[in-house]
């Protein structure tokens, strides 16, 4: 005799989520874009990446993108998937897995319309100054640091984090904010020029009693494989 067909009463799932750690360099420095928690919520009052339950409609992919887009404004930037995060007690309201991104602006996008119904309240934080956290964000907002800054090692990522015309010093600070580290001028220069992933745009950018200084872009807008650092 075969045993009746469970009902959806009977089966018992996980719901799925998605956050989004959205980074931007501001003044020289790393920062995370984080919104300002729901005051109903068990973590009213703390702050966390933005993000939100997965639609039945939706792929992981576009949910992240919606609530990018509806609770903060963002739209348009690069995007990657980033980890999935199961802990069994990592969200308190019951059994929730994230499927996390990590995107990458160069600018403030609601600097322009930060009054629309329905954004939530959002503030961008330096890396090393967060505030305390929702969840387990700390730990997603720590795997996205410790991507960016492996893949900004070996791929052409940083264009990302740049407007489209830049000088090589503006690309030079870029990599330096995320390694951490200082940059032979010279070295750098030469290693990033044999690449072929720049093009001089034949523009320059001047800057008071500076002298100019060309304008490059990126080759490419795929994430190309290569060695720079």
């Amino acid at each position: 005799m075969k045993s009746p067909k469970p009902t959806l009463e009977d089966l018992r799932f996980a719901v799925l989520a998605t956050d989004v750690v959205c980074f931007r360099i501001i003044e020289g420095k790393l920062s995370v874009l984080l919104g300002k928690v729901d005051a109903k919520s068990v973590f009213a009052s703390k702050w966390a990446v933005i993000g939100g339950l997965i639609s039945p409609k939706d792929t992981a992919d576009e949910a992240a993108r919606k609530h990018l887009k509806n609770k903060a404004g963002i739209s348009d930037i690069y995007m990657e998937q980033l980890y999935t995060f199961s802990n069994v007690d990592r969200d308190p309201r019951g059994r929730v897995v994230s499927v996390a991104y990590m995107a990458l602006t160069n600018i403030d996008p609601r600097s322009t319309d930060t009054n629309k119904a329905g954004y939530v309240e959002t503030k961008w934080f330096p890396v090393d100054e967060l505030p305390p956290l929702a969840y387990d964000h700390d730990e997603i907002i720590a795997y996205g640091l410790v991507r960016l800054r492996n893949k900004i090692r070996y791929t052409n990522i940083a264009q990302f984090l740049l407007p489209d015309r830049f000088t090589f010093s503006q690309l030079q600070s870029v990599y330096e904010v995320l390694t951490g580290e200082g940059v032979d001028k010279r070295n750098f220069r030469k290693k990033v020029m044999a690449t072929n992933l720049l093009k001089d745009t034949g523009e320059v950018h001047k800057e008071g009693i500076m002298r100019p200084a060309a304008l490059y872009s990126f080759t490419s807008k795929k994430i190309i494989i290569t060695e720079i650092l």
